[in-house]
């Protein structure tokens, strides 16, 4: 079993009003009228789930919730409420909060705490006692467990390991700014244009900012008190040789992009394109992609590797990759019933407990799964593909990184996601980028 911990999370400008009428009609009931089951059921218990947790799996999970609907003994049937995979989380369940039509299940990371005092205490559960040590800690609000983990969560370099191999570059041999530098070289000797860096605001904001906020320092304690020298208005950024050679390992990543990556939102699907059809040998990115790079590339063999941002032989910064638990899921106690509460237990104890839940949630992609890495005991079924089996690898050597950037307060990743992209384009350089992101903690 893969073991994990710590934390993640996502924007736009919407009214709110508009967002609450486009919730309510994009609702949708995913088959629990066919279930023979239901025949002596003297009431069935209506449930929605917000979101379908991560996009990339929208079809596997759509699958998932109408074979539940179609099997189960519960008396119940769940619907999906589509979530803008653009529009922050608060603003999106916020509005329906106010209209009385609550979500049952959520999933959230950073909005936790603004949750806590709606949501159920997990407590004490069977679910939460099957959870791996170290992954409830951050849902763990002032004593309450407001929330259970999804899944365990990876970014860092992606690569496909047929390019690299043509170009005679082993990525596990790459330890050093210097030796990433060298493998660019190599690959581009191929005709393979070496990166594929993708400027999207959730990716630069959250994930890269986080390769600096968590080999800032060598311990945890000390990279969190970081985070409050910014809050406080004490950390000079631009004089810190860390970020300066943090941004270093941006600008050689930049440097080496093919010129199809963008900030455009449709960045995303060029990247996997991009990395699957062979365009590029890298991609900073997550293993979330996994699925989409083997919809694209069922034969494929794509890997993780660790971000250099330095050039110091054996830093653990050049070794280790970023692992974290990307979203909880919540169950909530305001506005559903008792009934609707324990439904919601119910469909989660199915797929996280049950062989035909776990080949859901676990299995792999070309077989309806969501490809997820388990962070519970008891899973039978364990992921396959050759980056899950990689990022198991890391997990069990200890070669990880924390997810620091799950400490960010609400709304910390947007600003400095928008910094970052104007850092891509050119529109600023890094003295004032630091400028830029010390005032977003201001914000």
């Amino acid at each position: 079993m893969a073991v994990i911990s710590r934390k993640k999370a996502t924007v736009a400008v919407v009214a709110a009003s508009a967002v609450a009428a486009s919730l309510m009609l994009s609702g949708c009931a995913t088959g629990g009228s066919d279930n023979p089951n239901f025949a002596d059921c003297k009431e069935v218990t209506e449930i929605s789930w917000l979101g379908t947790i991560k996009v990339e799996i929208q079809d596997q999970f759509t699958a998932a919730i109408e074979d539940y609907n179609k099997t189960n003994t519960d008396c119940t049937t769940v619907s999906i409420v589509e979530s803008p995979q653009d529009v922050p989380f608060l603003q999106t369940v916020t509005p329906m909060y106010e209209a009385g039509d609550a979500p049952t299940i959520m999933t959230a990371l950073q909005d936790i705490p603004d949750m806590a005092d709606k949501v159920m205490d997990w407590t004490g559960q069977p679910l939460a006692e099957l959870a791996a040590p170290g992954t409830l800690d951050v849902a763990n609000i002032d004593g309450k467990q407001a929330g259970i983990p999804v899944t365990a969560e990876a970014f860092g370099l992606l690569y496909n390991k047929a390019v690299l191999d043509a170009a005679g570059v082993d990525a596990a041999a790459i330890t050093t700014r210097t030796e990433l530098a060298n493998a660019f070289q190599a690959v581009s000797a191929t005709g393979v244009d070496p990166m594929h860096l993708s400027g999207l605001w959730w990716s630069l904001g959250a994930h890269f900012t986080n390769i600096y906020h968590t080999n800032v320092s060598e311990t945890s304690a000390d990279n969190h008190a970081v985070l409050d020298d910014l809050t406080a208005g004490k950390k000079s950024l631009i004089d810190d040789p860390s970020f300066n050679s943090w941004l270093d390992t941006f600008d050689l990543l930049k440097a080496n992009s093919i010129d199809t990556a963008s900030i455009a939102d449709a960045d995303y699907d060029l990247g996997v394109e991009n990395l699957a059809t062979g365009k590029t040998a890298f991609w900073f990115m997550g293993n979330w992609a996994e699925p989409n790079l083997l919809t694209t590339d069922p034969k494929g063999e794509f890997g993780i590797m660790p971000v250099p941002v330095n050039n110091t032989v054996g830093s653990k910064a050049n070794t280790s990759i970023s692992v974290g638990v990307p979203f909880y899921m919540m169950v909530d106690t305001e506005q559903s019933t008792e009934a609707q509460q324990k439904s919601a237990v119910a469909v989660l104890t199915w797929f996280l407990t049950t062989p035909e839940g776990q080949a859901f949630w676990a299995g792999p992609v070309e077989k309806g799964g969501m490809n997820f890495i388990p962070v519970y005991e008891d899973f039978t079924v364990q992921p396959t593909t050759y980056m899950a089996k990689e990022i198991a690898d890391y997990v069990a050597a200890g070669k990880t990184l924390e997810w620091v950037n799950s400490a960010y307060p609400a709304g910390l990743q947007e600003l400095y996601g928008a910094s970052m992209q104007k850092y891509y384009d050119g529109q600023i350089d890094r003295a004032a980028l630091a400028a830029e992101l010390e005032a977003a903690w201001k914000k």
